[in-house]
């Protein structure tokens, strides 16, 4: 195994975070969600997996 590969869902779970925050209807709760959506992406150029991830889920939760 090596640990060097980036995990594989991160970038599936960008997807899956995108297409649910363009299915979301216009409101508070899509553009809280799509802030945090804008720093997943900045982490993610940044390699930074941990931090994408946690606001993958920060944007999950403000869409719920």
């Amino acid at each position: 195994m090596d640990s060097k590969t980036p995990a594989p869902n991160t970038a599936e779970k960008m997807k899956t975070v995108k297409a649910a925050c363009d299915k979301a209807a216009a409101g508070p709760k899509k553009d809280s969600a799509m802030k945090h959506f804008h720093a997943a992406e900045k982490a993610h150029t940044a390699k930074n997996d941990s931090d994408c991830n946690r606001e993958l889920d920060a944007a999950t939760h403000a869409l719920a």
